[in-house]
Order: C-alpha cells, then structure tokens, then sequence
C-alpha cells in the first residue's frame, strides 16, 4: 500500500469535473442567453406585454398545408442571411482577418441575379432563376478572389482591403441594376426565401447544409488545422510549411461566397433589390453573432457551433423587442446592452470566477 497516487490516478483527480468542464465551454453563456430570451418571449406573449389585446404561445408550431409554421420556424427561416455571412466570416477571422464587404457583396449577388431574371427570355422559367443565381454566385467568388489578394499578396490589412469593397460594393451593385428598384416575377427564385421541402424552410436548410459542409471540410480534413494555425501564429505556419496565402485566399472566397448566397435569399425575399439597402450592416450582425459563438477576434481556434448559436441569438433577439414592447426607437441601445452582456459573461475573467474549483484530493485518499 502506498499513500501516493498511482499515475492514472493522479490523471483522473487532475481532470476536471463536468460542473468545470461545463462552465469552461464558450458555449455555455450564448445557449443561456438563447434560453432565457426563448422564455422571455414566452412570458411576453403569454402576458401580452406589447399590449397588443391577444395573447399566444411562443413556441406553438403548426402544419398548415404540409408545411410548418411558427414564431421558431419563422426565426429559423429569418437567421438564414445572418448564419450564412456570420459562417464565412468565422473562416476568416480564424486567420486573423475580417471583411466589411459582405453586405456589399450580398448587394451585388441580389442586383446580378435580379439584372439577369428580367433581362431573361423567360423571366419565370427555371432555367432562368438558376443561371441567374449560378451568375450571381460566380461574380462573388471572384469578389472573393479580389479580397483574398489584397489580403494574402499585397499584404494590405483585412480592414482596409475589405473597407475598399464595402465602399464601392454599393456603387457597382447600383451600376448593376441603374440605380433603380428592379423587382422580378419567378416562384424558383422567390423559392429560396418562402418555398418548403419536407415541410421545412429553403433558406434554413440551405444555411444548414453549409454549416454541414464547413464542419466537414474544417473538421474531418486538414484544412480546420492549418486555418487555425495561421491565425495563431503566421509566421511559424509558414515555416513549417503552410501556404498562407493559399489559406487565406480561400478562406474569403468561401465568405465571398456564403455573403451571395445570403444576398440571394433576401432578395428572393421581396422579389426584388435595392442596392442600397439589401444586406445593410449585415456584416455587423453576422460579427456579433461569431463573437458571440465564442470565436476570438486576434484569430486561432474557431467554433462553427458557436457561431450558429449566435446567429440565432441576434435573430431572437430582433424578435424579442418588439414582442416585450420596446419602441422601436430603442431597438439598436437594448440590442446593444444584451450583445455586451453577453460577451461580458464569455470573458476568461468572468469565466474564471464562476469557474467550480475541484477540492484537493487528501493525501492517502487512494491508498
């Protein structure tokens, strides 16, 4: 008998409990906030706090049609846009960049494919909605192409090579559709934003299979790890053999591309485009949303799960306020009060005071 531990013994009272390891999780604090906010709007529409004079239940789902409906359906459907540019936008800020130019891309891909459907010979055929989303999606890659040299040859910093873009994006999504609102008439197009299969929402599943394609390409390849280690450390990255610039030149074309596909579902949306206003500070959103998801802004290791949490957070929340009855007027300070409640509770410093301490095992204990 002896009164120290054996070696996997001492490995088991070093490893932490899973009240730790729960508080630990940079999950814990955004699903909580999701939580609480789902309960506030239970309360506030059970209570008709909006004082509307009906009352309803928040989390009532209903098949109408073969389809379903409902305030979690509906929010579903709406946190598409944000969760697809928050989705690339997580990639790129693991290599310790950002892009602004994500609603403007958005813009162009909603003003290309709009263009396209009604200069078509047959505005609402199939063939015409999917060349003029396949047009759309191609002029973003190659938008994705331009920031990723700027960033990754010519060495300018992210911000100010995306600023670039999300100023004139605007411009050439107005020379695009002439400065004027171009509406269109095709039931394929307008599919993306209100059609159904299987009763769910397009646009959500759309939003979820990229998720599914990240998670895949991140996390059962290689390619997870070496974005990872460009954001942590781009030089010892590069001498260990990483190609840099190949990774970050992907990594915008995918935001590029995830920003067309957002684009595309708010336009189908409306039927039409404004290049003013169509994915305006979407890029801000979809920043909260990976902030909040729990990926760092100084690059490194990145959570898609996170940042799917986020973005139905900031979705939730844009439905919260009115439902508690909030005037509008006070939209953006309440909206700005929870997101840094909420990024307050995910620091290291609040972590670590919550954080259950394990009780020293006794010596002897495992003799």
């Amino acid at each position: 008998m002896t009164d120290t531990l054996t070696p996997p013994a001492a490995e088991r009272a070093a490893r932490p409990g899973p009240g730790a390891r729960i508080l630990a999780s940079p999950l814990l604090w955004p699903v909580v906030a999701l939580l609480l906010l789902v309960v506030i709007n239970t309360l506030a529409l059970a209570f008709d706090f909006a004082g509307r004079g009906e009352t309803s239940f928040f989390l009532n789902v209903r098949i109408q049609d073969g389809h379903l409906y409902g305030n979690i359906i509906d929010i579903a459907r709406n946190s598409a846009p944000v969760l697809l540019v928050a989705l690339g936008m997580t990639l790129i800020i693991a290599t310790r960049g950002i892009d602004l130019s994500v609603g403007a891309i958005a813009a162009i891909a909603g003003a290309v494919a709009c263009t396209r459907l009604v200069g078509a010979a047959d505005e609402g055929a199939v063939t015409a909605a999917i060349m003029a989303c396949t047009w759309a999606l191609a002029v973003c890659v190659l938008l994705g192409l331009w920031n990723g040299f700027l960033v990754a040859v010519l060495g300018i910093q992210p911000i100010i090579a995306t600023l670039v873009l999300m100023v004139a994006g605007r411009g050439l999504a107005m020379l695009v559709t002439d400065g004027q609102i171009t509406t269109v008439h095709n039931d394929t197009f307008s599919d993306l934003a209100t059609g159904f299969v299987l009763g769910l929402p397009v646009a959500s599943l759309i939003a979820v299979g990229m998720v599914v394609v990240a998670a895949v390409l991140t996390r059962r390849t290689a390619l997870g790890m070496l974005i990872e280690a460009v954001g942590i450390n781009p030089e010892a990255s590069r001498l260990a053999g990483v190609r840099a610039r190949t990774i970050i030149w992907t990594v915008y074309v995918f935001g590029a591309f995830c920003a067309g596909l957002a684009g595309l579902i708010i336009a189908a949306n409306t039927n039409s485009v404004n290049a003013n206003s169509l994915g305006l500070w979407i890029e801000l959103d979809a920043i909260l949303a990976v902030v909040i998801g729990g990926t760092a802004l100084t690059g490194g290791r990145f959570s898609l799960a996170g940042t799917l949490v986020g973005a139905l957070f900031i979705t939730t929340l844009a439905r919260t306020i009115p439902n508690v009855g909030i005037p509008s007027e006070a939209n953006y300070l309440f909206k700005a009060v929870v997101v840094v409640a909420v990024c307050l509770l995910q620091s290291p410093r609040a972590r670590a005071a919550l954080r259950v301490r394990r009780r020293p095992v006794p010596k002897g204990a495992h003799s």
